[in-house]
């Protein structure tokens, strides 16, 4: 075998998914920000993009730094720490400035519309006292003294009621269970005014409880129906074409060469089991979601592949909720329902690939995508596993040729981890809300993503994995009813499974 091939499998990699996320932050910057500033969106795509540009091209010229106590061979000097970490600080800053130097004026309506549906801060109309208008109002004075019919001193003791364009924020004491409040001051708004609004229950900044009033994109009529919601010939079409591409991606990373494939067709069958055992994977995590929704009466999706001809055959699967979650008792069913049965499925396939992997050398140079020579020790819950399965032959001097069934079973590790990082919309992120609230929720995402660049010093393979995470938003959408906190039981089970998560990324102890 030729270690070579490991380090040029895993070079290519890295430059499809650099590719990959340079696309996901232009269409998040064109999506999000271009309507708050004036300076143009592929001035702050570059500055966001940086970093990786830099260690890319560090990479192409100088290659990785040796590790593991492997013998360098030629010069492959490490980045320098500087080089390494200034622009994770310089780049923020400038974007930041960049961003404020071309803020659009306040006073433009469309501005402070675009403000509010992008979570920012604007500058808030006057508040409605007595007979003062402010310039946006949602509501008419004699809707207003319907709304403040709606609320019950011994409920909700409705102090105030603020505007801000397209939002009704009502302020007061809240003063029986939050669940009971929302339960019932939900139902008296839907009483007067039908479904013309969604009614949000969530804390301010001070950790008060307010209601906030917006007009209901889900009202009759415009929720999606069942058949415009799911395609099934589009679901099917979709998991056909990505089960080629996949088993073309398995045939190769089971030795077969792009020119063996056409000259024989019947060699894709080598990368079947691969092809099936990732489709499973992914498909679960998100039937995982889907039958949780569905559970819940939530408006989503069917799970749907997405093909890419290259590297691993797909770029994953997704399902789409349509409408906001009613609590947040929905929001961590639903959010961690798709790591549990996608982790269910990925240990025994995992474990069944580990078990018909062969031990070989250790190369110079093997990083998380050398699944030719894979050294697992970057994983805990790897490094077990490998050790579990194959046993005493697995030494720091060795490392994994993967069974394709392995690579699959790998790849949902990671895919795994990756969604449970509690980082904004990823499935971590919404974990993190449900179980301490939005604002804390936002607190440990901007946490945690510092922690992961910290971890690239030991591991830089997840400078990409990094970057990704500074580009989602950390502010997760709240839920219908965000206020009402969530049972014991549900808190256990998000711990356990941010442990998974720590046991995925961290590396294994010396001893092990």
């Amino acid at each position: 075998m030729n270690p070579g091939n490991g380090i040029e499998t895993g070079h290519n990699m890295a430059f499809w998914l650099l590719l990959i996320l340079g696309l996901i932050t232009y269409i998040i910057l064109q999506q999000r920000v271009a309507s708050l500033t004036r300076t143009p969106v592929w001035v702050l795509w570059l500055v966001l993009m940086m970093p990786a540009f830099i260690w890319i091209a560090w990479i192409e010229i100088y290659g990785n730094a040796p590790s593991g106590g492997g013998a360098a061979v030629g010069p492959r000097p490490a980045m320098p720490p500087g080089l390494f970490l200034g622009p994770f600080i310089i780049c923020p800053i400038l974007y930041w400035i960049l961003v404020h130097m071309g803020r659009r004026e306040v006073g433009n309506p469309a501005s402070k519309a675009a403000d509010t549906s992008a979570g920012t801060e604007s500058t808030p109309p006057t508040p409605v006292n007595g007979d003062s208008s402010p310039s946006v109002r949602l509501l008419d004075a004699q809707e207003e003294a319907q709304l403040r019919e709606c609320f019950s001193w011994t409920t909700y003791a409705l102090h105030q009621i603020d505007y801000r364009p397209q939002a009704a924020i009502c302020k007061g004491a809240l003063r029986t269970k939050p669940e009971l409040a929302y339960q019932s001051i939900s139902q008296n708004i839907e009483a007067k005014f039908s479904d013309r609004f969604c009614v949000v229950f969530q804390e301010d900044f001070d950790g008060k409880p307010l209601f906030i009033l917006v007009p209901n994109p889900y009202g009759a009529g415009k929720i999606p129906g069942p058949r415009s919601l799911n395609q099934p010939g589009l679901c099917l079409a979709l998991a056909a074409i990505t089960l080629f591409t996949t088993t073309v991606a398995g045939a190769q990373i089971a030795g077969v060469a792009p020119n063996a494939l056409s000259a024989d067709p019947k060699l894709l069958l080598t990368g079947l089991p691969y092809a099936l055992a990732l489709m499973t994977i992914l498909g679960c995590h998100e039937l995982g979601h889907y039958f949780a929704a569905r559970f819940y009466k939530v408006p989503v999706t069917l799970p749907y592949f997405i093909p890419f001809p290259i590297v691993l055959g797909t770029f994953g699967a997704f399902t789409q909720i349509r409408s906001p979650m009613p609590d947040r008792k929905a929001l961590f069913d639903v959010s961690i329902a798709g790591p549990c049965l996608g982790l269910l499925l990925t240990l025994p396939i995992l474990i069944w690939g580990l078990a018909h992997s062969t031990v070989v050398d250790l190369p110079d140079r093997s990083g998380i995508f050398s699944v030719q020579a894979l050294n697992p020790r970057f994983s805990f819950l790897l490094t077990l596993l490998s050790k579990l399965v194959i046993g005493s032959s697995l030494t720091a001097a060795n490392a994994i040729h993967l069974h394709p069934v392995a690579v699959a079973g790998y790849i949902g590790l990671i895919f795994t981890a990756l969604n449970l990082m509690p980082v904004g919309s990823l499935d971590g992120g919404h974990m993190i809300h449900a179980m301490f609230g939005q604002r804390n929720g936002a607190l440990i995402g901007q946490t945690a993503r510092m922690l992961m660049l910290v971890l690239t010093f030991v591991q830089p393979d997840f400078l990409l994995w990094g970057v990704f995470l500074f580009l989602i938003p950390i502010i997760d959408s709240p839920a219908l009813n965000d206020v009402t906190e969530l049972d014991n039981r549900r808190d256990l089970c998000g711990l356990l499974a941010l442990t998974v998560l720590a046991m995925i990324i961290l590396p294994a102890p010396r001893f092990i």
